[in-house]
């Protein structure tokens, strides 16, 4: 097979990490206000169980480390191999990177890049609806889910931009997109 690269892209290089943090930062209080209205008005007679900011801050502090999990579901779940390095920023916070050591087809990405809305964010608002006493917790967690999920949806958007038979590679800095030159 002879693989010509269609388009390699960079998140962050095209649109700048100070944009994506402030558009990421409008998504989560504009989603947060969406889903707070009416679920409070659905929930209006519900004593809200104040626990303090404990609670959210242990879970937001983990947010980041969860939403990342979810990237990698769809590939253990479909046999891929994946590499994990983990790592501690700041000396506190767990992080990790990982990289496929295959290239994965165009619905694969699709649905890897997805995996944190499809299990965090629509169960975080089901979540909210079916525990009265703690929506305004869960959909604080749901909104900054969407908020860092904003990246996710700009990579989508090259995915869907993609030609129907493409491989996507997890590149160091990016992604490339590759056609089989004989075939397009």
């Amino acid at each position: 097979m002879n693989l010509n690269c269609w388009k390699s892209f960079n998140i962050t290089k095209e649109f700048g990490s100070n944009r994506i943090y402030l558009l990421s930062l409008i998504l989560g209080t504009f989603s947060f206000i969406l889903l707070y209205l009416p679920v409070s008005m659905l929930h209006q007679h519900q004593a809200v169980k104040d626990y303090g900011l404990f609670p959210i801050a242990v879970a937001l502090f983990l947010l980041p480390t969860i939403h990342k999990l979810m990237h990698m579901i769809p590939l253990l779940l479909l046999n891929k191999r994946v590499r994990i390095r983990w790592k501690l920023k700041r000396g506190i916070l767990p992080t990790f990177t990982y990289r496929t050591f295959s290239t994965l087809s165009k619905k694969t990405s699709i649905l890897m890049a997805l995996a944190p809305t499809l299990f965090l964010t629509i169960p975080g608002i089901v979540t909210s609806y079916v525990f009265p006493n703690y929506y305004a917790y869960i959909l604080v967690f749901t909104a900054v889910n969407i908020g860092m999920s904003f990246t996710d949806f700009l990579c989508v958007r090259q995915f869907l931009l993609a030609p129907k038979k493409c491989i996507i590679e997890n590149a160091k800095d990016g992604y490339d997109i590759l056609i089989d030159r004989y075939k397009q």
